[in-house]
């Protein structure tokens, strides 16, 4: 699974966001008005992201979501989806069967591992590791896991006593430590007939041979861009399959000659793949919410399950000839949908064009800038030419950043509560206001002020960043994420505690429903940020506001009445 470079500071940083939501009493409550109409301009679509993928002994395939914590069942002939196991406990980065129909996967961002018995018992094997990502089973029923991203290790988890009652999950260094350092052993498998793990190391473009006794690796293909999973044909054990989420290629490499040979070419941002009993070849896109059918003569490929958008996050918005272009930060891509008829076009896919996962974006006058906390990165795409022109790194969980008239770009940290003055040309750094309680999304105002959204406190601060200076402008907020300025003048407001967005007078703090009972609020992962992936708000000319709809993937338009 390829969920970017995490730092694991930022992760367990997450504290800083972790406060109870003020309730305070000082604003008013929301008036009462005639609420905006509600449509849904971007249909909606299973998954939050697809990343593991196996098939069982009976056939039926499996995928599994990292930020939608949820392991599926996919109807190959239908495309219908149903839920296995929910959040938090299904959070699936990589998924594995045993000969006797034990299921495993990796819980990536809670450092856990779980099997499940045959008989529907589910029991944690492991906790406490650092990014468990990739695992499988040997045919002795051995089970491999490895750690990428947060760590770089290759582990066995003994399970052979699980069913006794006094089982307790291993910890990290109760498990036997194979090999170390090894370059990001992703998605791999265990060879049935010579028993050695085959895989990828994503950050050197290798695939590898692995001695599971001695730990030592051998290279048996190099050259490609990010190679994220690979398994063993089961038609022709010589041939192991390779998906590279850097180009979206699908290769074939001789175990024996170690030829390669392209077999299908499709976008960026693949994931995982895997063969039914047949030896048919499905793979997964985190950017597409997509599972798909490939052929392996002829590399065409049949969708299986599909959406528009990924996981939409924050949104701007910018309106030009009476059309809106809604900028999406989509976690694995940078897209923009057509205010009108809900047309989507990538601009940036994850690993293709960007190694970022942008969870914040803002429109200002020369950039587009993408926010990610997953990557401790702030990045800079053109308006005009929509190319990344810069990336900016070492930052402290930035969630939110933006752009004044002059270059200069102002960045919210999740992890150290900071709002960050960065120069235009990037080389100098200061802070220009500290105790952020849990940041989550800012809009620029005139002049000198921000507005931004503390999910931690409840609020919504007006900040001068020429005097230094901060006030509240609206608090006894449930869970205030995405905002922006309406032409209006008044400040448009995710309350995801509420499900409802709100309107607020900066000058009064009075407050005005506009939309209630809404889908919004994808649940965070336990010791995670409340606003895991941030409810975006924007306002377009007209005063439609766009909010992303996260728990399904879709965008709201709303129309004032």
């Amino acid at each position: 699974m390829g969920l970017g470079r995490i730092v694991a500071s930022a992760v367990l940083a997450f504290g800083v966001a972790n406060g109870a939501w003020a309730q305070k009493a000082e604003t008013p409550p929301p008036a009462a008005t005639r609420e905006y109409s509600q449509q849904f301009l971007v249909p909606g679509s299973w998954f939050h992201g697809v990343h593991g993928l196996a098939f069982n002994k009976d056939d039926q395939l499996f995928a599994g979501s990292v930020i939608g914590q949820t392991l599926y069942r996919v109807q190959i002939d239908s495309g219908e989806v149903d839920r296995v196991i929910d959040p938090p406990t299904g959070m699936a980065d990589d998924i594995a069967f045993a000969d006797d129909g034990t299921m495993a996967w990796t819980a990536f961002l809670i450092g856990k591992v779980y099997i499940r018995k045959p008989n529907g018992k589910t029991i944690e094997v492991a906790n406490g590791m650092s990014g468990p990502n990739s695992l499988a089973f040997g045919k002795d029923g051995r089970l491999f896991v490895s750690e990428v991203f947060l760590g770089d290790a290759l582990y066995e988890i003994d399970i052979k006593n699980v069913d006794k009652p006094d089982f307790k999950p291993l910890a990290r260094n109760e498990l036997r430590r194979i090999a170390e350092k090894l370059g990001g052993l992703n998605g791999f498998e265990v060879h049935k007939d010579d028993g050695f793990l085959y895989g990828p190391l994503w950050f050197k473009g290798e695939i590898v041979k692995v001695n599971l006794e001695t730990g030592a690796a051998e290279v048996i293909a190099s050259g490609f861009k990010t190679p994220a999973a690979a398994n063993i044909d089961p038609q022709n054990r010589d041939n192991v399959y390779v998906v590279d989420t850097g180009t979206g290629g699908i290769w074939s490499v001789s175990l024996t000659s170690k030829a390669k040979k392209l077999v299908a070419s499709m976008k960026p941002g693949l994931d995982n793949l895997a063969f039914d009993s047949r030896g048919r070849l499905f793979v997964t896109s985190m950017t597409d919410n997509g599972v798909y059918l490939v052929d392996k003569q002829t590399g065409a490929h049949r969708t299986i399950v599909e959406g528009k958008l990924a996981v939409p996050a924050d949104l701007a918005v910018t309106s030009e000839g009476g059309k809106d272009t809604v900028h999406v930060a989509d976690v694995f891509s940078y897209r923009t949908v057509d205010g009108a008829n809900g047309d989507v076009t990538d601009v940036l896919r994850v690993h293709g064009e960007t190694h970022a996962y942008p969870i914040g974006i803002s429109v200002g006058p020369k950039n587009v800038l993408l926010s990610s906390w997953f990557s401790n990165t702030v990045e800079k795409v053109d308006r005009k030419t929509g190319k990344l022109v810069a990336t900016l790194g070492e930052f402290a969980a930035p969630v939110d950043a933006v752009e004044f008239a002059d270059g200069t770009i102002y960045v919210a940290e999740l992890a150290s509560g900071n709002l960050v003055k960065v120069s235009a040309d990037g080389k100098e750094r200061s802070t220009v206001m500290k105790e952020l309680r849990g940041p989550v999304a800012m809009v620029h105002g005139a002049g000198p002020l921000i507005y931004i959204t503390e999910i931690s406190a409840g609020v919504v601060t007006e900040i001068d960043v020429a005097a230094g200076t901060r006030k509240v402008v609206a608090d006894n907020l449930t869970g205030p994420e995405g905002i922006d300025l309406g032409p209006d003048g008044k400040l448009y407001v995710a309350e995801v505690g509420q499900k409802r967005v709100v309107s607020i007078d900066p000058a009064t703090g009075a407050k005005t429903v506009i939309a209630s009972n809404l889908d919004i609020g994808l649940a965070p992962f336990p010791g995670g940020p409340p606003a895991l992936v941030p409810t975006g708000v924007a306002v377009g000319r007209t005063g439609i506001v766009y909010v992303s709809a996260d728990i399904r993937n879709s965008l709201y338009k709303l129309t004032p009445p």
